[in-house]
């Protein structure tokens, strides 16, 4: 009998990625849910939907993520954020197992060195908040899960930072880009291929090794020399790009000055290679990006 696996936020750029992946691992069915069929705020309607279809995964891509809007929207942050995680870890079944991702926001970002798991949260906007508080939620709810923190995510589908350079460098001759951010750039067909490695190495184990992991494609960079890079690899020679300080682009929502993650762990527990995020850059520009 197939394994269950319910994909929650479907039409984001990980819900898509998860689902593109689908055809290629027949022996699950995936069941692929967003908030025009299924409200994860509703606890009536998450209880329902659980009593008549008990799964054997969630993958819980479902969020809030505009992350200057969230300041002003605080009450429509923590429902997507807080409450429907509560709602998917009170009403799954016991055997449910739930992978949930989370973001590098939960940290403050002052740090220097690649942040491990262990390491200190200390969430500097309304989004990174809301972030930490479901992450606790679900530990304290179903500590037996697994939380994914991850960062700077792109992929082909929904906005993204890739997608909006490519605009932009095809519209205008000078792009300014912050260039004192760093972090790591994370395709999200490689998140959504480590997730189902994730679930594949626990039906051959049997272990689900629940806890809190990072995942983020290979490397450093800033927001700049990213830019840069999309430019490049879309072909786009009319547009020069100029490094300017976080200072000189006020946003509503602090970011995180250094988040670079950590994916020893990742690695080391379900034996994942994680690519450079410049090879993984190449290939989703490579497949063409519809704007």
């Amino acid at each position: 009998m197939k394994k269950k696996i319910l994909i929650t936020g479907a039409n984001g750029q990980l819900g898509n990625e998860l689902q593109k992946l689908a055809p290629a691992y027949p022996q699950f069915e995936f069941f692929p849910v967003d908030i025009d069929t299924f409200n994860l705020c509703d606890k009536a309607e998450v209880g329902s939907f659980f009593g008549k279809s008990p799964m054997d995964y969630i993958i819980n891509c479902a969020a809030y993520t505009a992350v200057d809007k969230a300041e002003d929207e605080v009450e429509n942050c923590y429902k997507v954020n807080c409450d429907a995680v509560q709602n998917l870890a009170e009403s799954a079944q016991e055997h449910t197992r739930i992978i949930h991702i989370s973001t590098d926001y939960v940290f403050d970002g002052t740090g220097k060195i690649p942040l491990k798991e262990s390491d200190q949260t200390n969430p500097q906007s309304v989004y990174g908040k809301s972030k930490l508080a479901g992450e606790q939620i679900l530990m304290k709810i179903k500590p037996e899960s697994i939380i994914i923190r991850t960062a700077w995510l792109y992929s082909s589908f929904g906005n993204n930072f890739v997608k909006t350079m490519i605009r932009l460098g095809k519209e205008r001759s000078e792009l300014n880009v912050v260039c004192d951010q760093h972090g790591t750039p994370t395709y999200a067909a490689d998140l959504a291929q480590a997730i189902l490695s994730v679930i594949i190495r626990t039906e051959e184990t049997g272990n689900f090794s629940a806890g809190i992991y990072h995942y983020s494609n290979e490397g450093v960079t800033t927001w700049f020399d990213f830019t840069k890079k999309i430019l490049q690899l879309a072909g786009i020679t009319t547009c020069t790009v100029h490094p300017i300080p976080t200072s000189q682009y006020p946003t509503k929502a602090p970011r995180p000055e250094y988040s670079v993650l950590d994916k020893s762990k990742i690695r080391e527990t379900f034996g994942i290679v994680v690519p450079e995020w410049e090879q993984s850059l190449q290939r989703c520009i490579g497949l063409g990006i519809k704007l």
